[in-house]
């Protein structure tokens, strides 16, 4: 007996203090996490508030683009791949995210937003967070906890972006298995997503959470049928979004094979509908997501110009994300929407905020989530139902074509 007590509790207390480690390092890839998604994230907000106050930069987009090609070709041409870092690393392909994609893909960014790219800022953050985390995994010795740092990383990311942990943390534990969450990650995952989440709170970051000011309906046969109508639009939008993104990189890519020329003339084609629409589609475009959210008048093509115009951009070249994009389109979509539904127009916008956001990203309880913490718990029978209507209807789907089905 003596002499199986003893190897049992020797290889408790090893795997105890491997993963008393991972989670030591997950709360440092989340601090680490925190200070770059905040730093990151209000420099966004600043260059967008310059551009607002001066939408003359408009003209410089097809300069910017043109010197965030320069840029990567000359010093980060791997570092362009981006989010398909992250995927590698997971998967064990390579050893980490390099370090270098955070300066380039950082001021990458910040360039687009400040001459009007209309892209978003999640994709960036989820990636130098990945980096950061990478400087850490040396000290884990198994690559499985490697691997589960680096999920502990996107999870960090997002929260530290979003100020959504929760959100934040299944994301990530659904991001690289369409359908399956990694639920390995789930410890590092938390730890790591609350404190990035905390430390970019300090620093300034906070969520983007709305009172709706309506009360949650009742959930009567009528209800349901509404709402699953506009999930089942959301997954139509999320999927239309991902084809055209998808078959727009191929397609530029043949039609303007020189990829300087490519970006520059979609900066060009981006400029010249910015100042023909008021910059209404440039950059985050908040303004649509807060108009929706208020009960306002929308265009009802609004959806569907962010929608073509974030998918140009980002197969043209220019760096950000697609999730923040998402969300507004999904505002938009719920808020055109809501009256043939017979939906308040609030409830419509933020439903559709979360239910497109998990059509595009082909994930499930993390849009539900966002719903949760960003607009409250009342509405979440509604979240779930939408959402899993959106899911369900974007054909197995994603942004992310490198995750796996």
């Amino acid at each position: 007996m003596k002499d199986r007590v003893g190897p049992m509790v020797s290889g408790w207390l090893k795997r105890a203090r491997q993963e008393a480690l991972l989670v030591v390092l997950a709360a440092a890839a989340g601090g680490i996490a925190g200070v770059l998604t905040a730093v990151f994230g209000r420099g966004v907000l600043a260059v967008t508030a310059l551009r607002e106050a001066q939408p003359w930069l408009l003209v410089l987009l097809p300069a910017g683009g043109a010197v965030i090609w320069l840029v990567y070709a000359r010093w980060g041409k791997e570092c362009s791949r981006g989010m398909a870092l992250v995927f590698d690393a997971e998967e064990g392909r390579r050893e980490d995210v390099p370090l270098l994609l955070v300066p380039l893909a950082v001021g990458a960014t910040w360039l687009g937003h400040l001459l009007g790219a209309s892209v978003g800022r999640e994709g960036v953050a989820v990636q130098i967070a990945s980096a950061g985390a990478s400087l850490l995994t040396p000290a884990l010795q198994r690559q499985q906890d490697r691997r589960r740092l680096l999920v502990a990383g996107v999870a960090a990311g997002f929260a530290g972006l979003f100020c959504t942990p929760l959100a934040a943390v299944f994301f990530a534990l659904e991001l690289f298995r369409a359908g399956v969450a990694v639920y390995d990650a789930l410890l590092p995952a938390l730890v790591a997503a609350w404190t990035a989440s905390a430390v970019s709170g300090l620093l300034g970051m906070a969520p983007s959470a709305v009172d709706l000011g309506i009360a949650a309906p009742a959930l009567t046969g009528p209800v349901l049928l509404r709402l699953a109508v506009l999930g089942a639009a959301c997954g139509l939008a999320g999927w239309l979004f991902v084809a055209l993104l998808h078959g727009l990189k191929d397609r530029l890519g043949r039609w303007l094979p020189n990829p300087c020329l490519r970006i520059v003339l979609v900066g060009a084609l981006v400029a010249v509908i910015g100042f023909a629409t008021g910059s209404r589609y440039n950059g985050l475009s908040e303004g649509l997501s807060a108009a929706a959210m208020a009960g306002g008048s929308l265009y009802a093509w609004d959806w569907l110009a962010k929608l073509c115009l974030t998918a140009v951009c980002l197969a043209a070249g220019f760096q950000g994300g697609e999730v923040a994009p998402l969300f507004t389109i999904g505002a938009a979509l719920g808020a055109v929407l809501a009256l043939p539904l017979g939906l308040p127009v609030p409830l419509a916008a933020a439903l559709a905020y979360a239910a497109v956001f998990a059509a595009g990203t082909n994930t499930l309880a993390a849009p539900i989530l966002v719903g949760l913490e960003l607009f409250g718990g009342e509405y979440f029978g509604c979240f779930v139902l939408v959402c899993a209507a959106s899911y369900l209807c974007n054909g197995g789907h994603s942004i992310y074509p490198q995750a796996k089905s």
